[in-house]
């Protein structure tokens, strides 16, 4: 700062410096919280991939000890998928309560933190 300048032009750079501050230290912010939501998001998508590798291991295993028990192999196959027919059926009339308000929430207590 120069030693010459008014109290007024004093005044205008320490505004100008304040308002830069404020603007990076609100581009910190996001990129903060942006970096939060990204990883939580990809930590969830590799425990839901795992998951599902696991569920479709076991459906395949089940469908074959069904269809062993029922005598053709594709009666287990038909089993396990009209379960899944029942559990899609059961998310789709609940996914409001069950998918879309836990996902909210999670979103706003992530951007509020």
């Amino acid at each position: 700062m120069n030693n010459n300048a008014t109290p007024v032009e004093s005044l205008f750079q320490k505004a100008e410096d304040y308002g830069r501050t404020t603007i990076e230290l609100f581009k910190l912010n996001a990129i903060d919280k942006s970096a939060n939501i990204f990883s939580s998001l990809a930590a969830q998508l590799t425990i839901i991939i795992i998951a599902t590798l696991f569920i479709l291991i076991v459906s395949i295993g089940v469908a074959f000890w069904i269809g062993d028990l029922l005598g053709k192999t594709y009666y287990g196959f038909f089993v396990v998928a009209g379960v899944y027919a029942l559990v899609g059926l059961l998310l789709y009339i609940f996914r409001r309560q069950w998918i879309k308000e836990p996902v909210n929430n999670s979103i706003i207590s992530h951007l509020q933190q």
